[in-house]
């Protein structure tokens, strides 16, 4: 009697498990879709488009209005950006919304008459703004793969500049800190001009009449009228030589992405123009022979071989890379395996490769620290993965007053002289040169990681040169190191960018004896001079199905599910 009281309890308790068990599960697979992007209101205001009935695209166009409302220093309509996106089907393909430089520039418009690179010209004030994308890329996605009215995606945004937003405490340290350097190209009475501290609302009247703008008339309301007039004259008035033709003759492109295996992965990038996907592709490709797996994580063994791939990869970028409508790029030859293999023949893994001796490697053939980047997954599978810029944080800081937002400086993503670096540091090449409609080459990396088939990983991040890789050990701390999206996002991160030739580590860096182990090998660092890298937004999708989503907290990054 009494073993039978027993078996009874213990079938009780095997039904409360499983039960246990069942909502365990239930909670997992809770989560139907996501925006994961640079501040909760755009994040928000995404998902409730998800809620309405719409999809992923939808809810780009959504999120990428509001972003210009709440993150002026790098959401916009005055920028560009790429579009990474993979169907519920699992077709896949990329947007190419890219500024361009206008008709009026040169190779050398930026150089004085011996030649010089003069100043911060195509850095700050109208010099350095390149044609904006934002808006005919936005609504070209809607018109080819949007499903809802385009006032409802819209008017959400017209609402809060409106209304205002609250200023975060990192949002007013990084608006106080370009307070002089907006005053100085626009005057003391510029709508930023004021000192900012957390908990002041923002209201942009301005930017909800723009919007509106958009609204009655799409591409037209904004590349010709008379917000496409207050752009130019602002412009013009701060050095710049942009005309409303520039602003006309824009138009988006559609591009092949770049597709690319790693173990039992596909992974799908940006091509170029973006310099992303294709030094993704040979970081990846170049450490795959080493499994580096086996290698304990943040080991310096892992590190040093990262580290000489990255090396590498961005001397390659520097060359090769560059419009593909005005530069012939061997993009098969820079990510096949017999190229990378070649690459990584000098590699000694106990060894570090000075830069110098690292050129651009030998084919024959017949991006800001302030970027932003959102990604998205909805109910039926669909995947959407966008980086967005004006370049340098609050771009050229020429705001225009009568659309309340500020112009990018996207003409410093060219080389303003072959050998010379821009505001990242980043050398570049003949191919990337000036050009009139020529888009200039970017680090932006919006990605979108398939496994098995499956999909696996949406992910991208700003940081200017730091992009690709912050990119790269996101997705090798989620596979290799079976991390979870959140702790793959958190996990301290690393640069090296071939020049100059010294890595840049994060503040949290804690592997301090792992570090020695490098500086020994002659690697090169300054623990000093840490910076946080990146902030990246990524949605985890496991072999289950069961979704979660990460946001970079080195930000206001926020996640919104539903």
């Amino acid at each position: 009697m009494i073993e039978i009281k027993i078996k009874n309890k213990l079938i009780l308790l095997n039904f409360f498990i499983l039960i246990f068990i069942g909502c365990e599960n239930l909670k997992k697979t809770s989560i139907q879709g996501a925006v994961v992007s640079a501040r909760e209101e755009a994040s928000k205001i995404g998902v409730e488009i998800l809620k309405k009935g719409g999809n992923a695209f939808d809810a780009m166009v959504a999120t990428s209005f509001a972003l210009t409302v709440v993150f002026p220093n790098a959401g916009n309509i005055t920028g560009g950006g790429f579009m990474v996106y993979r169907t519920s089907n699992g077709e896949f393909g990329s947007l190419d919304y890219r500024e361009t430089a206008p008709l009026s520039s040169s190779e050398d418009m930026y150089l004085d008459k011996s030649g010089k690179v003069i100043g911060d010209l195509s850095r700050t004030g109208g010099l350095a703004v390149g044609v904006p994308g934002s808006v005919a890329g936005i609504l070209e996605v809607h018109k080819k793969m949007g499903s809802l009215p385009l006032a409802d995606l819209i008017q959400p945004s017209i609402d809060l500049a409106k209304e205002g937003f609250m200023v975060t405490e990192k949002q007013s340290e990084s608006l106080n800190s370009k307070r002089d350097e907006f005053i100085k190209v626009n005057g003391d009475k510029t709508f930023y001009g004021k000192t900012f501290k957390k908990g002041d609302l923002i209201k942009n009247p301005n930017l909800a009449k723009a919007l509106n703008e958009i609204l009655k008339y799409g591409n037209k309301g904004f590349y010709e009228g008379w917000v496409a007039e207050s752009m130019v004259k602002k412009i013009n008035k701060t050095g710049g030589k942009i005309s409303l033709k520039d602003f006309k003759s824009y138009e988006p492109k559609w591009r092949k992405p770049i597709v690319f295996d790693y173990k039992d992965l596909k992974v799908i990038s940006m091509g170029p123009p973006s310099s992303g996907g294709i030094c993704l592709a040979q970081m990846m490709k170049m450490i795959e022979p080493f499994n580096i797996g086996d290698f304990e994580y943040k080991s310096h063994k892992a590190l040093h071989l990262m580290i000489e791939a990255e090396r590498r990869s961005y001397a390659d970028r520097s060359y090769f890379l560059g419009d593909p409508d005005f530069v012939s790029i061997p993009e098969y030859h820079l990510i096949s395996s017999d190229y990378l293999t070649d690459r990584m023949l000098n590699y000694n893994p106990i060894l570090a490769t000075k830069s110098s001796n690292i050129p651009h490697g030998d084919i024959v053939v017949i991006e800001s620290d302030e970027t932003t980047h959102f990604s998205i997954l909805d109910s039926s599978g669909n995947a959407v993965s966008v980086t967005t810029t004006l370049n340098g944080s609050y771009g050229s800081k020429v705001f225009v007053d009568e659309i309340g937002v500020f112009m990018n400086n996207e003409m410093d993503d060219f080389s303003s002289k072959p050998g010379s670096p821009n505001m990242f540091g980043l050398i570049g090449g003949q191919s990337n040169s000036i050009k009139p409609k020529k888009r200039m080459l970017s680090s932006m990396t919006p990605t979108i990681v398939e496994k098995n088939g499956k999909l696996f990983l949406i992910l991208g991040t700003p940081g200017g040169s730091t992009i690709i890789t912050s990119v790269f050990q996101t997705i090798l701390n989620a596979y290799e190191y079976e991390m979870g999206i959140q702790e793959s996002i958190d996990s301290p991160r690393f640069h090296h960018q071939w020049v100059p030739d010294s890595v840049r580590f994060e503040p949290n860096f804690k592997n301090i004896s792992e570090l020695k182990i490098l500086k020994s090998i002659g690697h090169q660092f300054d623990l000093q001079k840490s910076k946080k890298i990146g902030r990246v937004d990524a949605i985890m999708v496991d072999r289950n199905g069961n979704i979660s989503v990460g946001a970079d907290n080195r930000g206001d990054d926020f996640a919104e599910t539903y």
